[in-house]
């Protein structure tokens, strides 16, 4: 299952690397540890409502928005067969548009690989209890997102 505390660090993550902005910046306007926030991006802390609110205003984001983009990724996640199921041993077959993905995921360990046509997910164990989920939309303009369980 995807986790949730690592779904909303990945998408704090990515805002705030997106504005070219350091840990030490955010953390300093959000009044949080440094080392706090960097272990809620890791996936490794749960934020309390109170504090996922202040890192949004110290990027300059609306808290419904991040939720809405976590909301979102947890939905994909959902809808694509056989991704939140344990990995299996084999790849599975892809489809087309994931060929090229299957032959370079290979090499790194990746077990299992789908696409639906507009986004393509790959899923790699990297431990027996944590699994990487990262979802690759076929239109190159938008972000890739990463999970993991």
């Amino acid at each position: 299952m995807v986790l949730l505390r690592r779904v909303i660090g990945d998408a704090l993550r990515a805002r705030r690397q997106g504005q070219h902005r350091t840990l030490r910046e955010v953390s300093s306007a959000a009044n949080v540890s440094l080392g706090y926030l960097s272990e809620i991006e890791r996936g490794q802390k749960e934020p309390s409502s109170e504090l996922l609110a202040a890192i949004c205003d110290a990027l300059g984001a609306r808290l419904s928005e991040l939720l809405r983009e976590v909301s979102d990724t947890v939905a994909l996640a959902e809808q694509m067969p056989g991704v939140l199921v344990p990995v299996v041993d084999e790849p599975v077959e892809p489809t087309p548009v994931a060929a090229a993905a299957v032959r370079k995921a290979t090499n790194r360990g990746v077990r299992q690989v789908t696409s639906d046509g507009s986004v393509a997910v790959q899923v790699r164990q990297d431990s027996p209890l944590k699994a990487t989920l990262r979802s690759t939309r076929v239109r190159p303009a938008e972000r890739d997102v990463v999970c993991a369980a």
